[in-house]
């Protein structure tokens, strides 16, 4: 990773996918004085050798019947001619943008060596340059991007393996494409990909996606640095705009670009078997080169997320998020415990767990309809928002209640068929509303629990506080800010739930009172104002 000079600039490394460029006032003058100049008359020679590539792409396979177009084009006029003449236009963009030249360390492998160029980090769509230093190679890329102009030209003409994310016959077609050609022995040219699936800040390399092994055929590791004073390239999931990320790397006389190819690595048959073994593998020793961690974070949607035992924990939780919103709103802490009341009361009641914005707002106490919007928006993509997910995900990070009777009410709502049991759905349905965020992936948890037959209350407490993988969760996401946590150890007692606060905060605040339900089991109940 380029070392930064802190006194010329610095950027927030509260997770990968956050990167904010400060500048002094001198760097921002300076900026500005540059880039009045610089940044009109580079994006106007930029866009003009899109424009002339825009109709030569088109070219390249015009009037060829669609058995032609699912062949390589590697032979006569389209390649000898076209594929000079847009790889000169490519270098050309980004010449003028201001990386006028690149610095190679090692040599790239022919595509029957090394069918796969892996490349990281992925820092921003200004690491399609490397394209350019590679001989562009084809790449996979969102269906999507067909229809924006000149770039699906430009898919188009690099013969690209186009992928809907949304549909799952789409991805499997994909995987099939993707198969073939890395397996074809050289008859289809090397394929590049950036197998972290999204940019972020440099200080980690993310989990990498499968896609670049599932073949399990050899990859070619590629770095790429930008060893500048000024970290202006990046753009991710939050800080630095794509505009401000241009706008600054074209305000700079140039930027320097290292593209370095490590040896080939050559999978094992256990890695050809298992393409997520082959894909750690492959991030752990480009990140051990680079010297920096090799982390199990992933962006799922537009969720920044880490990986834990199969469950997906988001970066920003929902839950502190709605805190946050909340106390903006004048709410305090005595008002935000009354209003969870309020939602576990609904919750019981025949109006059920499903509310919309105008029921949340009375429900929170808010004052602001766009605030109750905006915590509707952090839990559901819809009008209506799990009243459920709201309550144990804001208990959960607040310290309103031990682990043990946050888990016992948990259970108690999602025991559909109060039978003292869990099904897979509620599984993966309470951990999702838990944490905040829907889980997928709760089979190994699942199985886990059902050692000895149908999840009880009582399994489930004893793999969440007892398992290793597990353990870390209650221990890095059940715990308020600022409080050191130590998860709960004893089991639960003869079925029953006792209020184990370890782990609470130690103020003045209680834990929520409870009524018992007409089944016997305590539940909250609203408490008195």
């Amino acid at each position: 990773m380029e070392r930064q000079n802190s006194h010329q600039a610095t950027y927030s490394s509260q997770h990968p996918f956050v990167h904010t460029l400060k500048l002094t006032r001198a760097q921002l003058i300076r900026g500005m004085v540059l880039g009045s100049i610089l940044v009109p008359i580079r994006v106007f020679l930029a866009v003009l050798c899109f424009l002339i590539m825009w109709p030569i792409a088109r070219l390249r396979l015009a009037g060829l019947s669609e058995a032609e177009r699912s062949r390589p084009v590697t032979t006569g006029w389209r390649r000898w001619l076209l594929h000079p003449i847009i790889w000169f236009l490519s270098r050309a963009v980004f010449f003028f943008l201001g990386f006028f030249w690149f610095q190679v360390k090692g040599c790239r492998a022919g595509h029957k060596e090394a069918p796969v160029l892996a490349v990281a980090p992925h820092s921003s769509f200004l690491d399609m340059l490397v394209l350019t230093e590679t001989q562009l190679p084809t790449v996979v890329s969102r269906s999507e991007n067909q229809s924006i102009p000149v770039i699906g030209a430009l898919l188009e003409f690099n013969q690209s393996v186009l992928v809907n994310r949304k549909n799952p016959e789409s991805r499997k077609r994909a995987v099939v494409q993707i198969k073939e050609r890395l397996t074809s022995n050289g008859y289809w040219p090397q394929m590049l990909m950036f197998p972290e699936g999204t940019t972020t800040n440099g200080t980690t390399l993310i989990k990498f996606k499968p896609g670049a092994f599932l073949a399990g055929v050899p990859v070619q590791p590629v770095l790429l640095h930008y060893p500048n004073k000024l970290d202006t390239v990046r753009w991710t999931h939050r800080g630095t705009t794509w505009v401000e990320a241009l706008w600054h790397t074209c305000s700079q006389l140039y930027t320097n670009v290292t593209v370095e190819y490590l040896p080939v690595y050559t999978p094992s048959q256990e890695e050809k078997d298992d393409p997520n073994l082959y894909a750690d593998n492959v991030q752990k020793l480009m990140a051990k080169t680079l010297g920096i961690p090799a982390t199990d974070h992933v962006m799922e949607g537009r969720v920044p997320t880490r990986k834990l035992g199969g469950l997906s924990l988001p970066l920003e939780p929902p839950a502190r998020e709605t805190l946050s919103l909340l106390h903006k709103d004048g709410l305090r802490e005595f008002e935000v415990e009354a209003a969870l009341s309020k939602i576990i009361d609904r919750c019981q009641s025949e109006q059920g767990w499903r509310a919309g914005v105008d029921e949340l707002a009375p429900l929170l106490g808010l004052t602001d309809r766009q605030t109750a919007a905006k915590i509707c928006g952090l839990y559901s993509k819809d009008d209506k928002v799990d009243l459920r997910q709201i309550y144990l995900s804001v208990t959960s990070v607040s310290g309103l209640l031990g682990f043990k009777s946050l888990l016992h009410t948990a259970f108690t709502l999602y025991d559909r068929e109060c039978s003292g049991s869990l099904t897979a759905v509620d599984v993966s349905d309470l951990m999702g509303a838990l944490v905040g965020s829907p889980q997928y992936h709760t089979e190994e948890l699942y199985t886990e629990l059902s050692l000895r037959g149908a999840p009880t209350e009582q399994d489930l407490f004893s793999v969440l506080t007892t398992h290793p993988t597990y353990q870390k969760l209650i221990s890095e996401y059940f715990t308020p800010e600022g409080v050191e946590s130590s998860p709960p150890s004893s089991p639960l007692t003869k079925g029953k739930a006792g209020n184990n606060n370890a782990g609470s905060p130690s103020d003045n605040r209680s834990a929520l009172p409870y009524k018992t339900a007409d089944n016997g089991s305590p539940l909250p109940s609203k408490k008195n104002d």
